[in-house]
């Protein structure tokens, strides 16, 4: 099944755990994609969509200014390492 929307937000995540996106940026891109992509990812995956917005959005991208960069990577890594592990071994 294709997910496109679902795997941008992925993709953009992994692209700032590889460091090739600043932490400013993706957080503000983030917040702008998933806003504008969150009803398309819902239709693609409703389970994957809503980890995608509770852990990487609501427990990481907004607490961006809560943490030092170095924490902020961690906890992004953290969630991002998560959702991909569940996203494997299937959601159901």
């Amino acid at each position: 099944m294709k997910l496109p929307n679902i795997d941008f937000m992925m993709n953009m995540t992994k692209e700032f755990l590889d460091g090739k996106i600043d932490g400013v940026s993706y957080s503000l891109d983030f917040e702008y994609y998933l806003e504008k992509r969150y009803k398309k990812m819902q239709k693609e995956d409703d389970y994957y969509c809503y980890l995608i917005y509770e852990d990487l959005y609501q427990d990481g991208v907004a607490r961006f200014n809560e943490l030092s960069d170095q924490d902020f990577k961690k906890l992004i890594r953290k969630h991002y390492n998560n959702i991909k592990k569940i996203a494997k071994e299937g959601f159901y």
